[in-house]
């Protein structure tokens, strides 16, 4: 995969990370509401690092989660693309799509967009036969994106995410899936 892998959408650049989104990735990870279907915000030392391990990602896999911009204004508003969760559960080993927006990017399809081209990567460059994605069950608006995307919910699926203590509030999570073939 080339270092510069761009992915464009109509409003928006799937790009890969420069030094001068650490910034805004602190101040987005340090959001209580956009980390709010998470154990935890980050610390700066603690952004730093996932921009750090996606990097490394993309190195290893030629996918990741790309950092992306609005086309219009060039304003860095988060990431979204595909990782391979570092836990073990029934649906391991997977390929995941997820998203991480901004609150003033909230409510544009931007969530939506994103993931739809970082899905084609996966299902065509990459080679991906199955995306999945997961959140915790009151996680509504991801489940919306989920859902838009058409990926399909079993809740025979649901698990408990292994990385979080039993009786944590976020444990309980929900799971989206669909295969190369669904999205042809």
């Amino acid at each position: 995969m080339p270092d510069g892998l761009e992915l464009p959408t109509e409003r928006l650049l799937l790009r890969r990370w420069r030094d001068a989104d650490r910034d805004a990735f602190a101040g987005l990870n340090a959001d209580l509401e956009v980390m709010e279907h998470f154990p935890e915000p980050l610390t700066r030392e603690e952004s730093d690092a996932l921009i750090d391990h996606i990097e490394a990602g993309f190195e290893q896999r030629g996918f990741g989660l790309w950092a992306v911009e609005v086309v219009a204004s060039s304003e860095f508003i988060g990431f979204t693309g595909l990782a391979v969760p570092r836990f073990e559960a029934h649906f391991t080993p997977a390929v995941e799509v997820g998203w991480r927006l901004k609150r003033s990017a909230w409510g544009h399809g931007y969530a939506t967009e994103a993931a739809r081209a970082a899905m084609s990567y996966g299902f065509g460059e990459a080679g991906v036969r199955q995306i999945v994605s997961f959140t915790p069950t009151n996680n509504l608006r991801s489940r919306a994106v989920m859902q838009r995307l058409g990926m399909t919910y079993d809740p025979a699926d649901d698990f408990d995410h292994p990385l979080l203590p039993p009786g944590h509030p976020l444990r309980r999570s929900v799971l989206y899936r669909t295969s190369c073939d669904r999205w042809r």
